[in-house]
């Protein structure tokens, strides 16, 4: 019976629920009146909302501070070690070049006969890469300048050479090629 009970008064308040929303000033008008029953007075305190714009500037401030922090520490490795030595940056600059093209032209000539000499020499350029990387970083942390930028300018000179040594070795080898087609006779 009582479970009845229940269930029928339920059906009997629905849609009866008070959904709006109560007028602005509402608790302002319900605190003047429970003050009043009980004989005290409220002092009138008039809202300030300069609290709110100023909250939204000091968030974009400290947004704006947080972005250029991130952005200012976090320079490159090239600029980092532009700043200790820009002979370096210079040196770097000029030997990354003369590298490209020479990689270019090593990928030019690469066929079946010089495949494998070329597949060689840009895993030992990787290695180099690395030993270079891994001379910027010790340079960061502030290794004696003088030795890491000499051997930074050392392992650039390597590449160099090991370039030019493989692009010897290909040139010779299209060149015995052509020989012995042109000695070759049916």
């Amino acid at each position: 019976m009582e479970k009845d009970y229940r269930e029928e008064f339920l059906r009997n308040i629905t849609g009866s629920f008070d959904i709006e929303e109560p007028k602005t000033g509402h608790e302002l008008r319900f605190l003047d009146r429970l003050n009043k029953t009980q004989g005290t007075v409220r002092i009138n305190k008039k809202k300030s909302s300069w609290w709110k714009p100023l909250s939204i500037a000091a968030s974009v401030v400290l947004a704006f501070g947080i972005f250029y922090s991130i952005n200012s520490t976090n320079a490159s490795l090239d600029q980092r070690v532009a700043k200790i030595s820009p002979e370096v940056s210079n040196a770097q600059f000029h030997f990354a070049s003369l590298i490209q093209e020479q990689i270019k032209e090593l990928e030019a000539e690469n066929s079946p006969e010089t495949q494998k000499i070329v597949a060689d020499t840009m895993e030992q350029l990787k290695s180099l890469e690395v030993d270079y990387n891994k001379l910027e970083g010790e340079l960061l942390n502030g290794g004696n300048s003088k030795l890491i930028l000499s051997a930074m300018i050392t392992n650039f000179q390597i590449r160099i050479d090991l370039l030019n040594d493989v692009l010897d070795q290909i040139e010779t080898i299209k060149n015995l090629k052509n020989y012995n087609d042109e000695n070759f006779t049916i």
